[in-house]
């Protein structure tokens, strides 16, 4: 199944999944790491172990402490139109935000 050009956030925080943002993972991570936590969650997947999985998000930064230090506050699980994403969201084709729901 291919996947799917999902909308991401200029900032490359968040991508749009199921009509909310989803965290991307941090884009500083050494590719060893990244790839080790890639497969960990994957395997957590396929084995149904929920614990497995959350700690490879967080080691991918898509869960846990935020991989960004701003002061911005986490939105996963917004609908973008309701963040500071709104303006952002709006101005996407509807094609775009379509690749989003």
């Amino acid at each position: 199944m291919p996947r799917k050009n999902r909308p991401h956030t200029p900032d490359g925080r968040y991508l749009v999944s199921r009509g909310v943002l989803k965290r991307c993972t941090n884009p500083t991570l050494d590719d060893t790491v990244r790839r080790k936590a890639l497969k960990a969650l994957m395997q957590a997947r396929m084995k149904k172990d929920r614990q497995a999985a959350l700690i490879a998000k967080e080691t991918l930064g898509e869960a846990g402490a935020l991989w960004w230090d701003d002061g911005s506050v986490d939105v996963s699980g917004c609908a973008p139109a309701d963040t500071d994403y709104a303006q952002w969201w709006n101005s996407l084709s509807d094609a775009e935000r379509d690749a989003g729901a």
